[in-house]
């Protein structure tokens, strides 16, 4: 078997289980990409603040208003500046950190994004999506849904 058809085969199983899932996790995919995808092209606008430019206002209210706070203590985690580690208000910390990430290059910022989705994920699922499930479903959905339609 070539490499090619294995990860055919690998890919066609992740979309399985992925047709599988309820739909609020199938939703909280899609939160941790949009996001994800909004810090990486987030340009800096006096009209609106940051966190509101890069979490989707379509989404439920109690997820928003939990992604708004806990974002910015995932982002002091990732520890992604010595320059952010002093900051406190979210607004800072988060705007900070997205201009670090966009700083970053090829492989490195891919993993930081593809963790920060990840555990976007899991708060937008509250707690339903385990880091495992999380890793390759976010994964699958980026590559075969996403870019799919953009």
């Amino acid at each position: 078997m070539s490499l090619t058809s294995l990860l055919t085969k690998i890919w066609g199983e992740i979309k399985s289980l992925f047709d599988g899932i309820p739909a609020e996790l199938k939703i909280a995919i899609h939160i941790g990409v949009i996001v994800t995808e909004n810090i990486k092209n987030f340009v800096d606008s006096p009209a609106a603040d940051i966190l509101t430019a890069i979490i989707p206002g379509d989404i439920d209210d109690e997820i928003k208003n939990l992604l708004r706070a806990k974002l910015p203590d995932i982002l002091t985690e990732l520890k992604l500046a010595d320059s952010c580690g002093s900051l406190t208000d979210p607004e800072a910390i988060t705007e900070c950190a997205v201009k670090v990430i966009q700083g970053l290059d090829g492989d490195i910022k891919s993993a930081f994004l593809h963790n920060l989705s990840v555990l976007v994920a899991q708060i937008a699922a509250k707690g339903k999506l385990t880091w495992s499930d999380g890793v390759y479903l976010l994964e699958w959905f980026y590559k075969n849904e996403f870019q799919a339609t953009t």
